[in-house]
């Protein structure tokens, strides 16, 4: 990998066209070639020569089509050009695959990733005045999810089978067993979780995989009720947390301190937002994840005031009491 100039990048980009001309079965010679390219016969043959030292390439004369060939029909070149924008994208998407980490799909892309590097050349040309190295990331700790429930879940999804399996909520320090019909999988932010119906609670629940143990796939079939509405139950901008309520608006004004970042994010799909002339943010949009959203202005501190819903308000004084009552 490194820096090659203009003159070499011609040169790669006229190798491959002549490679894929061989390949094509043309039987191309130098004089041909050299039209084509504009180039001299002599830089022709040295191309040849260096397909054939560099690359290995079978290459043969064949006087009677007066041209190339490959003696292997299987023969190509593995070569990759990326340029800089291209590279700076493979960098920043590759951080995006942490939220399949501690998933078996985790194992899976680094499969294919193998399989894709040994598809790939000793050496890859990079076409970028400089790599990088002054990027980083931060991911959030993941929890570990078991492969055979989690392979398992997608399974009884697709074919709409019931499951059974013993689980540990986040305010309980024993796993008690449910069944439920899987409707949809859903991650977050690497979290991955599963909404569908609890028979034990009648009615719609999302479980998080982590927290799952002995999950076995039932027998029984069910189908999907047809008034079920994923958006009625997530909101996507904001988390997971089911809740069936109407979306109402919720509005909050941010102090000044913190208004460039607010101002400068998209925080929600509805949201209304704008600075006061006293340098306050007001933002509001429709939703009806209260507890999500609780958690998501908590984060602010002072620094934000809930001017709306009364329920959020509340909700909001309940949580501050309660961190009062842990300092006392």
């Amino acid at each position: 990998m490194g820096k090659f100039g203009r003159e070499d990048k011609v040169k790669t980009l006229r190798l491959l066209e002549i490679d894929r001309l061989i390949r094509e079965g043309t039987y191309p010679n130098a004089t041909t070639l050299g039209k084509k390219f504009e180039v001299s016969r002599s830089t022709i043959m040295r191309d040849i020569d260096f397909l054939r030292d560099r690359y290995c390439a079978p290459l043969e004369y064949d006087s009677e089509k007066n041209g190339y060939f490959y003696t292997d029909s299987t023969f190509f070149i593995k070569s990759v050009m990326l340029t800089e924008g291209e590279l700076f994208t493979v960098s920043a998407i590759m951080p995006l695959l942490e939220q399949y980490k501690n998933t078996p799909l985790e194992e899976s892309i680094k499969n294919i990733l193998a399989k894709i590097i040994e598809m790939l050349p000793q050496e890859i040309s990079i076409d970028s005045a400089y790599v990088t190295k002054d990027i980083s990331f931060i991911s959030d700790p993941l929890p570990k999810i078991d492969e055979e429930i989690f392979n398992a879940i997608f399974q009884a999804v697709k074919i709409h089978n019931s499951i059974t399996f013993e689980y540990r909520s986040l305010r309980s320090q024993l796993y008690n067993e449910r069944t439920m019909d899987p409707y949809h999988v859903i991650c977050q932010k690497g979290n991955w979780y599963l909404i569908g119906f609890c028979h034990h609670h009648q009615e719609i629940r999302v479980f998080s995989l982590a927290r799952m143990r002995n999950l076995k796939c039932l027998q029984n079939h069910f189908e999907i009720p047809q008034d079920f509405d994923l958006n009625k139950h997530i909101d996507v901008a904001l988390g997971i947390w089911n809740n069936v309520d109407n979306p109402e608006k919720i509005e909050l004004l941010f102090s000044p301190e913190i208004n460039t970042y607010i101002l400068e994010r998209q925080w929600h799909p509805s949201q209304e937002m704008y600075q006061n002339e006293d340098g306050t943010v007001y933002l509001s949009f429709m939703s009806n994840q209260f507890q999500e959203t609780l958690y998501w202005v908590l984060s602010f501190g002072s620094s934000v005031k809930v001017l709306n819903p009364p329920k959020l308000i509340e909700k909001v004084k309940e949580e501050a009491r309660k961190i009062l009552e842990n300092l006392s």
